[in-house]
């Protein structure tokens, strides 16, 4: 004779008349002055051959480097990134017959003091065949703001589920979960990008220096978003 084992309760989803279950969401929206202003700058050459273009692109890229890290600290990183340089074929004429060879340098910086930000880029425009783009305004992954957003919607999604005991004539006993929107499913991707903002683009070959740009930095909003169900104590309906 074989015994069976007992089949375990499962949970109710929606609570029961004696602890019933209430769900809501909490959400934020924050803002905050931005931490971090990127810039991108493409510093470009060209030559009759390609030594002579390799050579331009290496001078006026080391001009670049040693400008940005002139301003020590307010520049929290220096990057290069993508690096080409390619023939120009001659439209006519029969044959590949190479014109001329362009090379490209990009380069990222990253700044953390927005006074700096207006000189360098101006003075960064006005080198040689470089073009600057940005700024682009951005939060830290690690910044605050965002916990202060979390904070700020699990505070929202407790008041919102006590208005809705309150409005029962009850009181809320006890929370059973508490998750970001979409934890539950998928991975949470639902927030907007931190960052952006205005944009410039700069090519010039100035010979008196430019005064400084006066940029004002844009304000970032924090976007947070949680589900929370609470059980109730019964409501005398």
């Amino acid at each position: 004779m074989t015994t069976e084992e007992p089949t375990p309760a499962t949970a109710v989803p929606y609570g029961t008349p004696e602890a019933p279950r209430l769900a809501v969401r909490g959400e934020a929206r924050l803002e905050f002055d931005p931490e971090i202003a990127r810039i991108g700058i493409t510093v470009s050459a060209r030559g009759t051959d390609r030594r002579s273009a390799l050579d331009d692109l290496t001078r006026r890229n080391n001009e670049v480097l040693d400008l940005i890290k002139s301003y020590g600290e307010s520049v929290e990183k220096v990057e290069t990134g993508a690096f080409s340089i390619s023939p120009e074929l001659t439209r006519h004429g029969r044959g590949e017959r190479i014109r001329a060879y362009h090379g490209r340098v990009h380069i990222t910086a990253e700044l953390t003091d927005f006074t700096a930000l207006g000189e360098l880029t101006t003075r960064l425009a006005d080198l040689d065949l470089t073009r600057v783009d940005g700024p682009w305004w951005a939060l830290r992954p690690d910044s605050p703001a965002h916990g202060e957003a979390r904070r700020q919607a699990v505070r929202e999604a407790v008041q919102r589920a006590r208005e809705y005991a309150e409005a029962l004539g009850t009181t809320l006993a006890s929370l059973v979960e508490l998750a970001d929107l979409g934890a539950e499913n998928a991975p949470y991707d639902t927030l907007p990008p931190a960052g952006g903002g205005l944009r410039m683009a700069f090519a010039a070959e100035a010979t008196e220096a430019a005064p400084p740009l006066d940029l004002e930095p844009e304000r970032q909003t924090v976007y947070a978003q949680v589900n929370a169900r609470f059980t109730m104590a019964p409501p005398r309906l």
